[in-house]
Order: structure tokens, then C-alpha cells, then sequence
């Protein structure tokens, strides 16, 4: 009796053992990918720094833009400067906020680059330059 009781035990603590590791994996694994409000953030940092670039050109004020109906439809993993990263596709819709009017554009495709720090609480926008990665704190 005293032995099936050690098995039953043993096996006990085994599937207790188990499920807590499957649990552990799970978690760690949905908290590491960049959710739709990072990828929304991105998307918007990439966005306003090209109306810049073309607003400094023209010499005029910048439009406001705003990010809208986000759609992941990829997320592959890859290393940038030895931190987790993920290359990011899908669509999105975004409106250009002009003096006169507002300019709506729909299902338009993204490719973002998001690198979690080290730490695991911050994302950064990775762009990918002549001179090797550039990344930007994603706010």
C-alpha cells in the first residue's frame, strides 16, 4: 500500500510539474509577441516620419495622422542586434488630417520591424538603414 502511495505521488507531482511548465511556456510566449497597439504605434511612428520627410520637401506644416483598423496577418521571428525581434506584416487604414479636409486611405500594407528590449517591457521600432539597424522607442 505504502508504495502505490509513492507512485501515486510521484505520478502526481509529475503532472502537477507539467502543467505548470505548460503553463509557464504558454505565457511567455503570448506576452513576446507585439500586440495590435504596438503595431499601431509603429505603423503611425513610420507613417508621420515619411509625411514629414515629404512636408520638409514642400516646405509646408506636416498633416496629423491617425492609425486605424489594424490587421496582423504575419509575425516571424528573427534576431536584430542579438534581442528577440519580430517582422511584422498585415494592413491598415490611416487618415491624413489636413487644414481643409481629411484624407481617409483603406487596406493599405505595412512591414514593421519590433524589437523587445531586454528587459521584455519595452518595444522599439527597428529600421533597417545603411549603416546597420536604427531603432526608435515605440510610445
Amino acid at each position: 500500500m505504502s508504495r502505490s502511495l509513492r507512485v501515486t505521488r510521484k505520478g502526481s507531482l509529475r503532472v502537477i510539474l507539467a502543467i505548470i511548465l505548460a503553463g509557464l511556456l504558454t505565457a511567455c510566449g503570448v506576452r513576446d509577441l507585439p500586440n495590435t497597439a504596438v503595431v499601431r504605434k509603429a505603423i503611425a511612428m513610420q507613417v508621420a516620419t515619411t509625411q514629414q520627410e515629404i512636408s520638409q520637401q514642400l516646405r509646408l506644416k506636416p498633416p496629423k495622422v491617425k492609425v486605424d483598423r489594424v490587421q496582423i496577418k504575419t509575425q516571424d521571428p528573427l534576431s536584430i542586434q542579438n534581442l528577440t525581434a519580430y517582422r511584422v506584416e498585415g494592413t491598415y487604414d490611416f487618415t491624413l488630417k489636413l487644414r481643409n479636409r481629411n484624407v481617409v486611405q483603406k487596406d493599405n500594407p505595412f512591414e514593421v520591424y519590433l524589437q523587445r528590449q531586454s528587459e521584455g517591457k519595452i518595444w522599439r521600432l527597428a529600421q533597417q538603414k545603411e549603416a546597420g539597424w536604427v531603432t526608435k522607442l515605440v510610445e
